[in-house]
């Protein structure tokens, strides 16, 4: 690595940090301004992939809004299991409740999506992200945006963005508290408070879902989540916003690498904390300034000891311990120019830092490891967007500099074009995405080297959609065809090329393709929504791989990525109630059989899913009287036996009961 332009790019980073919080700290006080800045209200807007709200309808890239009072009313607990349901991802859990799951973005890999929680990325270094501890009890809305955004977001926006924004309070105070058990041991619970007036919103939330899980021992899953914000407009040309959210999750598995039932004792476990403050402020009729600071930070690990006095041969107790933080600091402008144009431009400092410590018990004797890293990063970017009656288009780019990397250059363009006359809408867009190497992989030491002289993985996407509207019928449709090439995918190889070399090199390369079909049909009190997802992935270069049994073969598919998927649900709104049901389909897939020391091919066969839900209004507010309503799930309904992983068994049929109190706010 070059140490001078590391330690340039350290002196940079460390200089703009005071300057960055002087700006926030202007923009915290109030003051008058000529212009007057705009509440932010989530309906009919998208708040995802440029840098200000646009309407929804005049987006270049696919975006799905998924709001969290639906997914609730369906009897859905966790971020996972709505996601399941959005075409052109992949949703992978390994086994039973709180295990491990990841999610395929166009046939990316799992660690090519950014993850935001009200603004704050929650990935670790080099993308990766476990989603089985995300649950819905505070969740407003869902916003899922394929394809690059690194022009934006910078790293791990490769293939897509999953941005969670929690709930804003309005109105009069409202408490709601709601809880549930059944099948597996399942117990689910969750209190909210939240209300606002015009220039004041505030909400806090507390959930926590829990499982015996669906193994014979040590298969328990607890995860709870605290979260809040806060908004207020100290005057007409100001906005600021608090959020806050923590995590602790714990997650027992007696599987060993190839999911056989085996041990007693081994788990699990994570507590992270995301902050985030952004203030926004108008300082003429056209022009508005915005910084923001945000934290993120996650401490866990994994615990697994002798399971008895027998077990002492070979490797027989392991532990880990891991700290990661992200701290990262925004400051952009936005000029509002002619013709409905907005001009950003903006610089983003980043600055992250892990530290991890193992240890593992053999009977050859103990043995331990531990690091410590650092980076820094610098990102400048631009973007140009505009709406008119019947098009939008949009324009962005960003340069990264970064200590370890060096410079990365990423863009995004898009557009989009109403026919009023048909209530048809054209849209495309094309752009490059990236993902910077883990610590790990660029500086790891002892048995494995890392290689300082990585680059990041990056991504080139186009797609092409359409969509229409039948007037009169409020029914939708669109369509969308998608290509995506995966490029400098990053391999391990047990050999070095070069005796006491590095371990990991830029040596794959795969490329996706499909299409992505979503319908919106109103049937009399029915409301339909259904979705179907066709994908062809191909290792173009399987880099340090051989043989069948690798996990890149050239020519051959993409692991745990299925080529068929149908999504379908349904809602029935009733007098003091409703009925809800979602049917979810899985094609074959390939994956590999790790039980013989070796990969061996296998073909994990497709499966159907099928959920009802319902709840009912049992007493109406009245008063002091608050309302509660009876709430019922039933997930699997055929009972299907089905692995998403092999050799992991997926949970069987379950069923939910439970109530909600609601007190406050109207009823």
């Amino acid at each position: 690595m070059d140490r001078t332009r590391e330690g340039r790019a350290h002196l940079r980073t460390s200089a703009a940090w005071p300057i960055l919080i002087s700006f926030v700290s202007h923009l915290l006080t109030p003051a008058s301004a000529p212009g007057q800045i705009q509440p932010i209200e989530l309906e009919g807007l998208i708040i995802t992939g440029t840098p200000v709200p646009r309407a929804v309808g005049t987006e270049a890239a696919h975006v799905t809004i998924l709001e969290g009072d639906e997914l609730r009313a369906r009897g859905l607990a966790r971020v996972t299991e709505a996601l399941a349901e959005v075409p052109g991802l992949a949703v992978v859990q390994a086994g039973s409740y709180g295990s491990v799951t990841s999610t395929f973005f166009r046939g990316a890999e799992a660690d090519h999506v950014k993850v935001l929680v009200d603004g704050v990325e929650v990935n670790q270094n080099g993308g990766s992200i476990d989603l089985s501890g995300l649950l819905l009890s505070d969740v407003e809305r869902i916003e899922v945006a394929r394809g690059p955004a690194s022009a934006l977001y910078g790293s791990d926006a490769m293939a897509g963005v999953i941005n969670i924004l929690t709930r804003r309070g309005k109105g009069a105070p409202q408490l709601s508290l709601a809880a549930r058990g059944g099948s597996y041991g399942r117990q689910e619970w969750s209190a909210d408070l939240h209300g606002g007036s015009a220039d004041t919103s505030y909400s806090l939330s507390v959930g926590e879902v829990s499982s015996d899980g669906i193994l014979a021992f040590n298969n328990q899953f607890k995860s709870t989540n605290l979260s809040g914000s806060f908004f207020t407009s100290p005057d007409q040309v100001t906005r600021i916003s608090f959020s806050g959210r923590v995590g602790k999750r714990d997650y027992h598995y007696p599987t060993d690498e190839s999911g056989n039932v085996v041990d007693r004792n081994a788990f699990t476990y994570g507590d992270d904390v995301a902050l985030g403050v952004e203030a926004i402020r108008m300082l003429t009729e056209r022009f508005e300034l915005a910084g923001a600071v945000r934290r993120y930070a996650w401490d866990g690990g994994s615990d697994d000891q002798p399971d008895g006095p027998a077990d002492h041969q070979g490797y027989f107790g392991f532990t880990s311990l891991d700290s990661f933080r992200r701290t990262s600091g925004d400051l952009r402008g936005n000029l509002w120019l002619t013709g409905g144009a907005v001009l950003t431009t903006g610089v983003e400092l980043e600055q992250e830092d892990q530290r991890s410590f193992s240890e593992s018990l053999s009977e050859y004797g103990p043995s331990s490891g531990q690091s410590e890293y650092e980076r820094s990063n610098l990102g400048y970017y631009a973007y140009l967007s505009a709406e008119g009656a019947r098009w939008s288009w949009s324009a962005g780019a960003r340069v990264e500099d970064n200590q370890q990397y060096g410079s990365f250059f990423t863009y995004q363009l898009g557009g989009s074009y109403t026919y009023s006359r048909t209530h048809t809408r054209l849209r495309g867009s094309l752009g490059k995405g990236f993902k910077e190497p883990t610590f790990f992989e660029t500086s790891a030491t002892g048995f494995t080297m890392g290689n300082p002289d990585l680059d990041p993985e990056r991504s080139q996407v186009w797609e092409v959609g359409v969509e229409q509207r039948l007037e009169g019928t409020g029914a939708e449709v669109s369509l969308t065809w998608f290509q995506q090439s995966l490029q400098d995918l990053i391999q391990y190889t047990y050999l070095p090329p070069e005796p006491g070399g590095a371990n990991f090199y830029n040596v794959a390369e795969a490329r996706s393709r499909g299409l992505e079909l979503m319908a919106q049909v109103p049937v009399g009190a029915f409301r339909i929504t259904g979705g179907y997802t066709y994908l062809d992935t191909e290792v173009l270069e399987a880099g340090f791989d051989e043989g069948e049994g690798a996990v890149f073969v050239k020519g051959e598919p993409l692991i745990r990525r299925p080529g068929h998927q149908i999504s379908l649900a349904a809602a029935l709104a009733l007098r003091g109630g409703h009925l809800a049901g979602n049917v979810r389909w899985v094609g074959s897939r390939s994956d590999r059989d790790f039980s013989g020391g070796s990969a061996v091919p296998v073909e994990l066969p497709g499966y159907l899913l099928i959920g009802l839900g319902g709840e009912i209004n049992l007493l109406a507010a009245a008063g002091r009287w608050p309302a509660l309503d009876l709430q019922l799930r039933i997930e699997n309904l055929l009972d299907q036996d089905y692995q998403e992983v092999f050799g992991y068994r997926a949970p069987g049929r379950a069923f939910l009961l439970g109530g909600k109190v609601r007190m406050g706010g109207g009823g």
